[in-house]
Parts: C-alpha cells; sequence; structure tokens
C-alpha cells in the first residue's frame, strides 16, 4: 500500500511539473510568433519579400526548367550568407541554416509554374507566353526566402539545423522523389511544407492530421485503327468510335465498380484526333487522371483503364496503347500527414494567428508530390489563406484568373520560422 501510495505521489508530481512547463512554454510561443510576425511586416522586409514573388511571377518557368528561378534564389542565398548546394535534381536548391547538428527540420517550396496563359491583367503579368505561376509558388519561394532571412538573423541560437528545399517540378513530374535521389535530405528528421490556397481569407491557415490529400497518377492512350474517307466507314478501322466508347466505358470504374464509401476518381482531361469533317483519322489520342485514397485503390484504377482501354479498341477493331508515365515516376503516393508533427505545427499556428483561425482542412481529392517525403520520414502539409475579398477576379488555383494577397505572406514566413526553431527546440522524433 505504502508503495502504491508512492508511486501516485510521484506521478502527482510529474504531472503538475509537466503542466507547469507547457503553461510556461505558451507565453514563450505566443512571444516568439509575434516577435517573428513583426519582423516579417516591416516595411523592408515585405518589400523585399513581395519584390522577389513578383520577379519569379513575370518570368514563370515550367518543371525541371527553373533556371531563372534558382539563379535568383542562389543570388538570394548569397546575399544572406547561407550556404547551399546545387543542382539537386537539375534545378533544385537545399540550403542550412543553424549548427549542422542534429536534430534536422526541413522546410519546402516548390519552384515550378504552369502551362497556363495569365488572363490578369497587374504590372507583375506573365512575360512568358502561355506559362503562369497559377498555383503559388512563386508566393512559396517568397515564404522560404523570408524565413531564411530570419532564421539566419538567429543562426547562433538554432538548437540543431534547419534545411531550406527549394524543389523543382512538383507539377506532375515528381520533384520530391528525384530530390529524394540525390541523399542530401536522407539526415533531416521532419519537413513542413506551406502551400497558399484562394478558398480560405487572408490570416486561416487549415490542416488536418492522417490522411489529407489522394494519391495520384496520370495516363494518356493512342487508340490507332486504319484511317480513310469517312463515306466508306466500313472500309476503316474507326478509332474515333473506340476512344469514345472507352471515354464512357472508364467512367463506370468508379460509378460501378467501387464501393460508393470509397473516394475513387477517374476523369478524361484531353482527346484529340482527326482534322476534317469528312475523313476518318488513323489515330486518337486522349489521357486524364486517376485517384484513390489508398495504394490499393490506385493499383486497381491503374489496371482497369488499361483493360478498359484495350479491349474497347479490340472491339472496334483497333489497338491501344497506354502509358501511365511510371518513369516520372508516377503515381504520387496518398499524402499523410504526421500526427504528432501536425499537433505542434498546429499549436505554433494557434499562438500566431489565433485558434479561431486554424481550422480543419477536409480531405480532398487533390494531389501534391509532397507525399514522397511523407514516406521517409514525418511531413505535414498546412495550407494558408490567401483570399481577399476586395482582389478580384476572385478565381481558384490553376485557372489563368488566379491571384494572392500578399499580406499573407508574412504570415507564412512567421510560421516556417516558428515552427523550425520550436522544433528544435523540442524535437518530436528522436534523432539518429
Amino acid at each position: 500500500m505504502g508503495f502504491m501510495l508512492f508511486c501516485l505521489l510521484l506521478l502527482s508530481i510529474l504531472c503538475h511539473s509537466w503542466a507547469l512547463e507547457a503553461i510556461a512554454t505558451e507565453p514563450e510561443l505566443e512571444f516568439l510568433t509575434r516577435e517573428l510576425l513583426e519582423s516579417a511586416r516591416e516595411p523592408e522586409f515585405f518589400e523585399w519579400m513581395i519584390g522577389v514573388r513578383r520577379r519569379i511571377h513575370q518570368y514563370p518557368e515550367t518543371g525541371f526548367e527553373e533556371y531563372r528561378t534558382s539563379e535568383l534564389i542562389r543570388s538570394e542565398l548569397d546575399s544572406l550568407g547561407i550556404k547551399y548546394t546545387w543542382p539537386v535534381a537539375e534545378t533544385g536548391i537545399v540550403a542550412s541554416i543553424g549548427s549542422g547538428s542534429k536534430p534536422v527540420f526541413a522546410i519546402r517550396a516548390d519552384m515550378d509554374a504552369l502551362p497556363i496563359q495569365e488572363q490578369v491583367e497587374w504590372e507583375f503579368k506573365s512575360k512568358i507566353d502561355g506559362k503562369m505561376h497559377a498555383c503559388g509558388h512563386d508566393a512559396h519561394v517568397a515564404m522560404l526566402l523570408g524565413a531564411a532571412k530570419i532564421l539566419q538573423s538567429r543562426r547562433d541560437v538554432l538548437k540543431g539545423t534547419v534545411k531550406l528545399v527549394f524543389q523543382p517540378g512538383e507539377e506532375g513530374f515528381s520533384g520530391a522523389h528525384h530530390m529524394l535521389r540525390h541523399g542530401i535530405l536522407d539526415d533531416i528528421d521532419a519537413i513542413f511544407f506551406i502551400h497558399v490556397v484562394p478558398d480560405l481569407p487572408t490570416g486561416v491557415i487549415s490542416s488536418r492530421p492522417g490522411q489529407m490529400l489522394a494519391g495520384s497518377g496520370r495516363f494518356s492512350a493512342t487508340i490507332t485503327g486504319k484511317g480513310g474517307h469517312a463515306a466508306a466507314p466500313h472500309k476503316n478501322r474507326d478509332p474515333i468510335i473506340a476512344a469514345a466508347s472507352a471515354v464512357l466505358a472508364l467512367q463506370q470504374i468508379v460509378s460501378r465498380e467501387t464501393d460508393p464509401l470509397e473516394a475513387r476518381v477517374v476523369t478524361v482531361g484531353y482527346l484529340e484526333g482527326g482534322k476534317a469533317e469528312n475523313v476518318i483519322p488513323e489515330s486518337v489520342k486522349f489521357g486524364g487522371t486517376y485517384r484513390s485514397l489508398s495504394p490499393e485503390g490506385l493499383v486497381y484504377l491503374k489496371e482497369r483503364i488499361r483493360e478498359v482501354t484495350e479491349l474497347q479498341a479490340l472491339v472496334h477493331r483497333c489497338n491501344a496503347t497506354l502509358d501511365f508515365k511510371e518513369e516520372q515516376p508516377l503515381p504520387y503516393p496518398v499524402m499523410i500527414n504526421d500526427e504528432a508533427l501536425y499537433g505542434h505545427i498546429k499549436k505554433v499556428g494557434e499562438a500566431l494567428v489565433g485558434e479561431p483561425n486554424v481550422h480543419f482542412f477536409p480531405m480532398i481529392m487533390g494531389a501534391e508530390d509532397f507525399s514522397f517525403y511523407s514516406q521517409h520520414f514525418p511531413a505535414t502539409i498546412f495550407v494558408l489563406g490567401v483570399k481577399n475579398e476586395t482582389l478580384k477576379p476572385d478565381r481558384p488555383l490553376h485557372t489563368p484568373y488566379f491571384v494572392i494577397d500578399e499580406e499573407a505572406l508574412p504570415i507564412g514566413v512567421a510560421l516556417y520560422a516558428s515552427v523550425a526553431i520550436s522544433y528544435l527546440d523540442r524535437p518530436l522524433v528522436e534523432s539518429h
């Protein structure tokens, strides 16, 4: 009985001690986040940061062609006195700040643009025809450089190392996979990424523990038949009919083969074939994406897309060739946020923007190649609202009318820096 009372007393003392430590850290965290946000909002700092973002926005570059963007980033890192490794995965950069020892915490920004013609008329509109930063990667780079500037000013007090990951080729090129192959990220203990979104107002951040984004693959199919005069279809083998049948049949994979309670997507995004009204073409090409919230679902969808397309072609006396872009590699894995890291970032975010402005993110079928990192070490994505009702047009990501409220960027900078500093103070995983 005496031993049990001793254990209960010891447990009570320990719990009280832990509670006191937690309470003691709350004001520290609030002071840290407030101080960093004020630094990021200083006029000189803010003008520098949005200047970086606008220069990148004017000269967008698509996957693994981010040479100008990479040069700009290296120039800024040089001016800050930050050491880096380049090239990583063609145009990528990995910089380091701190002691060079464990723990190692990474923060990442993607650099590539989209093949979209910008339709927003403003002073810093894209100067490259057919290319635009329509997914906010210009803002991601600017925020990461902003965090780099703040962290570099505190480098002597960092209790470990922060790695800054500037990644190429996120938009369908699996750039994260190629960054990992280099080996320079092998020593990191955790990694964090902020993605801007126009669906949430400026000042709001959002995420969720566990599954957050779908795994995603892409495919293209070429249906080859026998072309000829449209007046004599019986003498030809019509690939348009075969392709049309295949596209319709693919929709039944989700509607008739998938449990209604399980989320899967098969979408055909383009269909190309023929150039004359009175000619049956030799071939037709179409392609799209398939998505699932489980690895097993991705495997099933891929195999059924192949089977359905090949059999529909055969029914119409044609041949089908499919490409799933496995060399990139695809598909992207399902994005799973580490629960402990999510909890840490959520706590920092609440200190930064207030608990009401930290939202629970709904699971969606969008995808991010950041998920490759999550297969190797704890990883978490948070999104940052950039919506301002006074800025028009108010349009989604991946559209030619996408705009960003630049007033949100200091919040991203402060969140990056606060999370990194506080993580190094109390790492969530044992360094190895």
